[in-house]
């Protein structure tokens, strides 16, 4: 079992930048092979931004691409996404996942707006 936290959400004009922060705690943490994020805007399918693996590989949208960087916490299983130049098409809900075959955990979603 793994439990996922996220923070770091907030409302924001554009062009600013947020730092969202994922923890994840419980037994089999050692076993996480991959953490990232997700989003989902209202009226739209949950779609993927960015992921870090185990061995700090990164995998990003081309939606967010030299905008955002993942990277993870001097903590085990921590994860922040780093997001600049926001623009009002980021505002979503943005969820922390982590990834241990073959089961996926989320976090309770951390809401992201950006004003024009």
């Amino acid at each position: 079992q793994v439990q996922l936290v996220e923070s770091g959400g907030d409302l924001v004009q554009s062009g600013g930048s947020l730092r969202l922060f994922c923890a994840a705690s419980g037994s089999s943490i050692f076993s996480i092979l991959r953490m990232g994020w997700y989003r989902q805007a209202p009226g739209k399918q949950r779609e993927l931004v960015a992921f870090i693996t185990k061995d700090s590989n990164t995998n990003y949208a081309d939606s967010v691409k030299d905008r955002f960087t993942i990277s993870r916490g001097n903590a085990a299983n921590t994860v922040y996404l780093q997001m600049n130049s926001l623009k009002p098409e980021d505002t979503a809900v943005y969820y922390c996942y982590a990834h241990l075959p073959p089961y996926t955990y989320w976090g309770q979603g951390t809401q992201v707006t950006v004003s024009s």
